[in-house]
């Protein structure tokens, strides 16, 4: 099909507002008589509740406390499990645990209520090393072939083991959600700052023990996510929607900064062990990997994030034997959850990092090892999948070596002066939807009519929140119908409008519900007839005929997933990146700058390719800031990090000089041959920024964040005679 907006660049309909000021979130829309809420939370990471002290200077009539038994449902937050409770009613699991919640008419009145609250909690001996803890949430095994076998019998077998912190998500706007009491039918409604308005719909059912219909959650104008708005703000907005319930008033919830450092989910930390066999000339012969994975205090979503994790680990290579074993465990630190990438960035930083380490053993250039060992057309992956289409290695390998003239680039030769100046690289692929069977199971639809100025109007619950989505499906549908983007308007994501199209995470928003949308609006096409599409679309309104269409996803029959073994298809298709990072080291303060990133990438057709460039642009960014800025630490299960003042992320004074190179290798059942983009970029840019400094010093750093620190202490032990 002929196109002329795919591949072009739309303005973004929701720019303008944004960039004057315009945009009105959840914090710029005030609702009259609306209270507001906050929460009384632990202050020990486990412990007993024993009740809490008042003081009776404070007159708490003023205020509506609500605690676990006013909950007229089920005490807990619905996710994949159900073992984190709405309010903590006795057992305490983590600091900052919710435990009683105080709705006040302002802000002054509700901070001093806080004050005067203190809860009693006997503590209790946390688990936080996630070595230690007994509590798994999820265990995987994938099996190829006889990893162990091979090993076992192997001339050359290299061991490493990897480690990756936490990282906040950091969004522009903080969590937020404004809830109303029930209307006269009885419906709650909730308004707030989201990526999944159906997750949030399903918490309030559970908690409030009200069927779907009686249920209304919105998404207003939301100021990031990264993954970070994805689960939680289902806590959130049962939080609102009971003082409301209890107030019969509406309740605003928006957190700010500290609150939101100190108590949302961030990213998982990891621990990653590899053994490896490998012939002279470099080969994978067999791959044995552990991954350990922090899950904090609750499940939320480690089961899932372990798994895109541990399908990730092997890498983009080809092996014929591969064990890997993944654990997700319960500890007592903050529970963690969703962040861009989810579980592989952590994953691919361990398999990069191992992929140089072998490397340097074997005297093989960084880059030809990868070239040997990638996965090619035809293929199998760690699961068994057959690699059938849409296989960019080869050409991202190719052009990543073109633009960076890394092939012939002298890794890790001895290097002069005081700041000393590398390059490193990482190659890395990213299964696009939901894993398995996750979209047969969710059937995600979307709904198209005509309005009746003869537009049609988009509906679906993907949401927009800095990303794209708006401009995606605009440009999908002009397409696709063979109309004008004024011609096209996107529903705001409402339970109680549009469909249940499926949560906007996974990287499935272009490749699977794109492609959803491309299906419905070619029905469409040809209900309405030929001519124009306005004359056409005002001819069919004219009739009084209904012009509703929907469609629904529709699994490829030739895709297979076994849930038990984990073998099989994983995903539809994989999107394929390279990156090429610049380093300069300082060795007198051993401060790390990124002097220029370079990406090769294959997402299909680019629908928007300067969105796409745009999306890798900034999650690169974010991917350096992983590498070596970022640090988030805790203290006794408390994030030590918990204000902007001390939590560092990357601003543009620190971003590189970037190119990005689109490499397209179109897949065949996406929209116009596109994929998924939104988290590949956030897997290679920590291993390709620590090859880089390891091109620099010397140093096989096997930590991120590569802080100052670790890299003087990594330098120092091996230069003992630089000691003081």
């Amino acid at each position: 099909m002929a196109t002329r907006f795919v591949g072009a660049c739309l303005p973004r309909p929701d720019g303008p507002a944004k960039v004057t000021g315009h945009a009105l979130y959840v914090a710029d829309s005030p609702v009259a008589g609306a209270w507001v809420g906050g929460t009384v939370r632990s202050h020990v990471a486990r412990g007993i509740l024993e009740g809490f002290d008042f003081d009776p200077a404070f007159d708490l009539s003023r205020c509506t406390l609500a605690g676990p038994s006013d909950v007229p449902g089920a005490n807990v937050i619905a996710m994949l499990a159900e073992d984190m409770p709405l309010l903590a009613a006795r057992e305490v699991e983590h600091v900052g645990e919710a435990l009683l919640l105080v709705a006040a008419p302002d802000e002054a009145t509700l901070h001093a209520a806080l004050a005067a609250i203190r809860p009693r909690i006997a503590p209790r001996e946390p688990v936080l090393d996630a070595r230690d803890a007994q509590r798994v949430f999820k265990r995987l095994v994938i099996q190829k072939g006889d990893a162990s076998a091979v090993l076992a019998r192997a001339e050359r077998v290299i061991e490493g083991e990897y480690e990756t912190g936490t990282q906040e998500q950091m969004y522009i706007e903080p969590q937020g959600v404004v809830a109303l009491p029930p209307d006269a039918d009885g419906t709650l409604v909730v308004r707030g700052s989201m990526q999944c308005p159906y997750y949030v719909q399903k918490a309030l059912c559970r908690a409030f023990a009200l069927p779907a219909e009686r249920v209304r959650v919105v998404q207003e104008a939301t100021g990031g996510g990264f993954g970070g708005k994805e689960d939680y703000p289902s806590v959130l907005a049962c939080h609102a929607a009971l003082l409301a319930l209890r107030s019969g008033r509406p309740v605003s919830m928006i957190y700010d900064r500290h609150e939101d450092l100190v108590a949302t989910p961030k990213r998982h930390p990891s621990r990653v062990r590899h053994r490896t066999a490998v012939d002279r000339e470099g080969r994978l012969l067999a791959m044995e990997i552990e991954v350990l994975l922090d899950g904090g205090a609750y499940t939320t979503l480690s089961p899932v994030v372990l798994s895109r994790g541990c399908i990730h680990a092997a890498g983009p290579y080809r092996c014929d034997h591969v064990r890997i074993e993944g654990r997700a465990v319960a500890t007592n630190h903050v529970p963690y959850g969703a962040f861009r990438g989810f579980g592989a960035p952590q994953t691919c930083f361990a398999i990069e990092r191992h992929m140089d380490l072998i490397a340097r053993e074997l005297g093989i250039h960084p880059y030809e090892l990868r070239r040997r060992n990638l996965l090619r057309e035809g293929d199998t992956t760690a699961t068994g999948q057959v690699l059938r289409e849409s296989v960019g290695s080869q050409p991202v390998m190719e052009r990543i070596a073109e633009v960076t003239g890394f092939d012939r680039h002298a890794w890790r030769a001895p290097r002069t002066g005081r700041v000393r100046r590398g390059m490193g690289l990482s190659f890395f692929f990213h299964g696009a939807g939901f894993t398995g069977a996750g979209e047969t199971l969710l059937q995600g639809k979307v709904a198209l009519e005509l309005d009746p100025e003869g537009r049609v109007v988009v509906r679906a619950a993907s949401t927009e929140f800095g990303q794209g989505t708006e401009t995606l499906f605009r440009a999908i549908a002009c397409d696709a119908l063979g109309c004008e983007p004024d011609d096209v308007l996107v529903a705001q994501p409402d339970t109680h409008a549009v469909p249940n199209s499926g949560p906007t995470v996974a990287s499935r928003t272009c490749m699977v519900v794109g492609g959803v949308l491309a299906r419905a609006c070619r029905d469409l096409r040809a209900r309405i007839g030929g001519g124009t599409f306005r004359e056409r679309a005002r001819a069919f309104v004219a009739t009084g005929k209904d012009s509703r269409v929907e469609a629904r996803y529709e699994p490829p029959a030739t895709l297979e997933w076994n849930e038990e073994t984990y073998t099989g298809d994983a995903y539809p298709a994989y999107g394929w990146a390279a990156d090429v990072a610049e380093v300069e080291v300082d060795l007198d303060t051993f401060e790390v700058r990124v002097t220029r990133f370079t990406s090769a990438v294959d997402c299909g057709t680019a629908i928007q390719p300067q969105m796409v460039v745009g999306q890798f642009e900034g999650g690169s960014l974010q991917a350096i800031g992983f590498a070596h800025l970022e640090v988030v630490t805790t203290r006794a299960g408390r994030f030590l990090q918990d204000r902007m003042a001390t939590c560092i992320i990357p601003t543009a004074l620190d971003a590189p000089d970037f190119r990005t190179e689109l490499v397209p290798v179109p897949f065949s059942r996406g929209p116009f041959g596109a994929k998924g983009v939104g988290e590949m970029p956030m897997d290679g840019g920590a291993p390709a920024v620590l090859s880089a400094i390891e091109d620099a010093l010397g140093l096989h750093v096997t930590v991120v964040p590569a802080t100052p620190e670790r890299l003087c202490e990594a330098w120092l032990a091996q230069h003992p005679e630089e000691r003081l």
